[in-house]
């Protein structure tokens, strides 16, 4: 699969060496802007006042799957329902979000992990397939929050995982499974 990262950070640099690994053809792109119209789907992996710069510089991207990694942490929130919409009005196709709630310095540590941790994501029924695939890809287990809909209560979550982060918790994994029978 050919995968465009947009945010060469923490996030986007961390999964593209995931992603790379496992066999993808992996594009990186970062302030210079770039052209994605050769990606299967685009990650977007950069700070949330950003999103529109980001998406300006970067061609070929109108209509493409994207998959939002962003969160929004201080000045004023874009008046959308969340910015994975904000990032579909301005794409215009199929957004996900994704990896926004898990801690990027560790995703060097998943493939030693017994059993894969968690992805919360939500998607349009487009996106579904690739994020899903993308996330086993990185070595990690996806976990369906439903439609778009559900992405602000997704960016919303975040101040929870920082709180356990912070209160002795450190950067972690997660898993959410249903009990075994």
């Amino acid at each position: 699969m050919k995968v465009s990262v947009i945010g060469k950070g923490n996030v986007g640099g961390g999964l593209a060496a995931l992603w790379r690994a496992s066999g993808h053809d992996v594009q990186e792109i970062g302030r210079e802007g770039g052209d994605v119209s050769g990606a299967d789907v685009v990650l977007l992996a950069v700070p949330s006042a950003a999103i529109a710069d980001a998406l300006s510089t970067v061609s070929g991207v109108d209509g493409k799957v994207v998959i939002d990694a962003t969160n929004h942490f201080r000045g004023e929130r874009p008046d959308f329902p969340s910015l994975s919409h904000q990032v579909q009005s301005i794409t215009g196709g199929p957004v996900a979000k994704a990896f926004n709630l898990n801690f990027a310095n560790i995703h060097d540590k998943v493939a030693s992990e017994r059993t894969p941790p968690g992805v919360i994501y939500c998607a349009d029924d487009a996106a579904r397939d690739v994020t899903e695939q993308l996330i086993r890809d990185a070595g990690y287990s996806p976990v369906n929050a439903g439609g778009l809909d559900s992405a602000r209560a997704m960016e919303d979550t975040l101040p929870v995982l920082f709180a356990i982060s912070q209160a002795g918790g450190g950067s972690f994994f997660y898993r959410i499974g249903t009990p075994e029978a």
